[in-house]
């Protein structure tokens, strides 16, 4: 299979307003649209698909499981660093930028992936005037969402300064540099503020839990620099004078200071220009590996002499390179964002992590020569993310993969939730999945060898302490999720490489995990305890519930349709699902349920409920996504959903079309992809396919694809319904 892909779509979107947006709509809907307009200057090249993304979807509500966890930063497709204007000291369960918030207390250079992970290595940039203020709770200046512009590669927003005028904070960003633009009207002594250190909350149920990283500062006038662990700021501004910050004191005239990780000298330093400087460039190196790397990241990326125009002109021309491979006809402007903010959302993460081809490794605490990404959150994103981004990014997938290898060889074992280091989070060895579906789409340039005999680990050595030791997202014992799927996995990759006996061994054991936790007496999975007996049916689930674990066999969906008495009953079991308000979409266990009544031979009921599941949990305000996104899972469910397919099992496909007309461009390939739906902006449901000309009666597509659509429930992939 053919596996670079570069899209051109031409859709109809189908399905109406969502039931989220804000009761004031039409007037939220011309403020909120504003919010990302660009201004003139930093429109350039040209891109509809790009002017249609809203990086604040996602970003609103005030629970970390309210909205999706978005930040809405500011840098190229997989960044190492995203800048970002700092609402809030983020830590696991708090971004730094929330829309509810109403001040801003400075520009920070973010590494934190997802809303339930923590942040490492962060600086922040904050412009003020008059009094120096280095603490958060007493920097942060008032703003208006109505005088904000973000875009993915160009941030704008006015600050009222706290003494009295107003600064204009302008942002744009590199994968590892920074570009932040100050204009100051009105005010008194301008100054730039850098916090080096902070305390660091450790977990999310006491932010009082804290610890105290070491670290450094330093100023040298003369580079008109300021540095410190691991970051580089330049000015083009000479500096009128300057100092460190320890705890809120400031010291004027100190040039260097260092925090040795104790709580008593958390760290900052600023410089103070002329009263009559007016505009403030400032460009910030970032680096896992060390000050003078920050400083070459910063001389390679946007040397001296680059204006802001050109870098957010770079990095817009990177997204619009991406973005305008899509192209959509009609649709809502609603829909048109929602759309195209999902594709943006899914090709942030996993984030670069090397630099000048070295990396910094947290499992070894050293420096290696090769590319390597993080903020890898493979429970969710092996399902569909990882697949779309074999489509739309392979070019990303053999050094994704490799770097897979490289945490494996320092670290012992594939990441399961790699955050610089590994985060143990969540259950399974789902980058075993990753792997074999890469290698299965025909990705090459990693090292195969190392690949199998990192997923043989997987499949073969438990973890150590694995009987005894119990976490508090996930139950002991319990090896159902855990292994199945990624046993599945390891055959298929097993027996790419010809190993036969292995891989009859893993598909045979993946195979009866389902049989051995299917409870005959209830018709749900059941963990069971260590002694072989039943645990209990709200005992074992890992973000999930019986319902959702009784659907999860991805791999064997003929067999699970067996095992639950047959296609008429599976079938009703579904019903039951949804009908009872038993699917929860806002977690990745219930995605590909709503595609398996397509396999079971009821696919026009399949078809309602996606439509229903992208209406309730989809929108273009900043409450657009529901649950948690998950590093680009809730987008990339949407994204195939659109456009008509979802791998239920990664290595396979199952297609629903929303829209009239989709053409693929496929580089690696000698013709599109063309996808004809006549209709189906108003009719739902699928009448007929066809495969390059050939009548198909299953639903099972891998590449040109035409439906036929109707506005009635059909019987083509719905005989037991029927």
């Amino acid at each position: 299979m053919d596996h670079g892909f570069a899209f051109v779509f031409k859709v109809h979107m189908i399905y109406a307003r969502q039931n989220l947006l804000f009761s004031s709509l039409c007037l939220f809907i011309l403020l909120f649209r504003a919010a990302y307009s660009p201004p003139v200057g930093f429109n350039d090249p040209k891109s509809w698909a790009v002017d249609l993304v809203n990086p604040l979807i996602g970003n609103g509500g005030d629970s970390p499981n309210g909205s999706g966890g978005m930040v809405p930063s500011t840098a190229p497709p997989f960044a190492m660093t995203r800048w970002v204007a700092q609402t809030r000291e983020n830590y696991v369960s708090v971004t730094p930028y929330n829309y509810t918030d109403t001040t801003i207390h400075g520009f920070q250079g973010t590494h934190q992936p997802a809303i339930w992970m923590g942040e490492s290595g962060q600086v922040v940039v904050v412009p003020g005037a008059g009094t120096i203020q280095s603490l958060f709770k007493r920097r942060g200046m008032r703003f208006s969402h109505g005088e904000e512009v973000t875009t993915p590669s160009y941030y704008r927003v006015h600050l009222n300064a706290i003494e009295g005028g107003s600064i204009l904070a302008e942002q744009s960003a590199t994968s590892r540099v920074g570009y932040l633009r100050f204009t100051f009207s009105d005010t008194q002594t301008p100054y730039v503020f850098l916090e080096a250190t902070r305390a660091s909350v450790i977990g999310s149920s006491n932010p009082h839990n804290v610890t105290y990283p070491s670290g450094s500062i330093a100023i040298d006038p003369a580079a008109c620099e300021i540095s410190g662990g691991y970051f580089v700021a330049r000015f083009d501004a000479p500096f009128v004078s300057f100092g460190t910050t320890r705890n809120g004191t400031v010291r004027a005239g100190e040039r260097a200071a260092r925090d040795h990780g104790d709580g008593e000298g958390l760290l900052g330093g600023y410089v103070i220009f002329r009263p009559e400087t007016r505009t403030v460039n400032v460009r910030i190196g970032v680096s896992f590996i060390s000050v003078e790397q920050a400083r070459r990241n910063l001389d390679s990326e946007i040397p001296d002499g680059t204006r802001l125009e050109q870098t957010a002109k770079k990095t817009r021309t990177e997204w619009a390179e991406k973005l305008d491979r899509v192209r959509v006809d009609g649709g809502s402007q609603e829909q048109l964002e929602t759309f195209y903010t999902a594709i943006f959302h899914t090709l942030q993460y996993p984030y670069e992590q090397d630099e000048d081809g070295l990396y910094f490794s947290g499992y070894d605490n050293k420096v290696h020569k090769g590319s390597s990404y993080t903020g890898y959150s493979v429970w969710d994103t092996f399902r569909a993310v990882w697949g779309w981004q074999i489509f739309f990014a392979p070019e990303r997938i053999p050094a994704m993969v490799q770097s897979m290898l490289q945490d494996y060889k320092e670290g012992g074992w594939l990441p399961m939730w790699k955050n610089v280091v590994e985060t143990n989070i969540m259950v399974g060895t789902h980058a075993d999945s990753l792997i074999a579906e890469a290698a299965l789409k025909g990705i090459v340039g990693f090292d195969v060898d190392l690949a199998y005999e990192a997923v043989l680990k997987d499949g073969t050595v438990p973890p150590a302490n694995d009987n005894t030791t119990e976490y508090s997202d996930r139950q002991e014992n319990v090896g159902y999720e855990v292994r199945a799927d990624d046993d599945y996995a390891i055959s298929v990759l097993a027996h790419l490489l010809g190993k036969i006996e292995d891989s009859d061994f893993f598909r045979n054991r993946s195979m009866h995990a389902h049989t051995a936790l299917f409870n005959n007496a209830t018709g749900f999975m059941e963990a069971r305890n260590a002694s072989g007996a039943w645990a209990g049916a709200d005992h074992g689930w890992t973000e999930g519930d019986k319902w959702a674990y009784s659907f999860d066999v991805a791999h064997a969906i003929d067999e699970l349709i067996a095992l639950r008495g047959g296609k008429a009953k599976f079938v009703h079991s579904l019903d039951e699902h949804f009908n009872g308000g038993h699917n929860d979409h806002t977690n990745e266990p219930s995605h590909h349920i709503p595609y398996l009544y397509a396999l079971a031979g009821a696919a026009s009921r399949g078809q309602m409920h996606i439509r229903e599941i992208a209406k309730m949990n989809y929108n273009n305000s900043v409450n657009g996504l529901s649950g948690n996104e998950d590093c680009g899972q809730m987008s990339a469910w949407y994204i195939y959903s659109a456009l008509g397919f979802y791998p239920v099992n990664p290595v396979a496909g199952v297609y629903v079309p929303f829209f009239d007309r989709i053409t693929i461009n496929l580089p690696a390939a000698n013709r599109p992809l063309h996808v004809i739906a006549p209709g189906a902006n108003i009719k739902p449901y699928v009448k007929s396919m066809r495969i390059d000309g050939k009548e198909v009666y299953e639903p099972i597509i891998r590449h040109s694809q035409i439906f036929e659509m109707s506005e009635t429930p059909q019987p083509w992939a719905s005989s037991i319904i029927f």
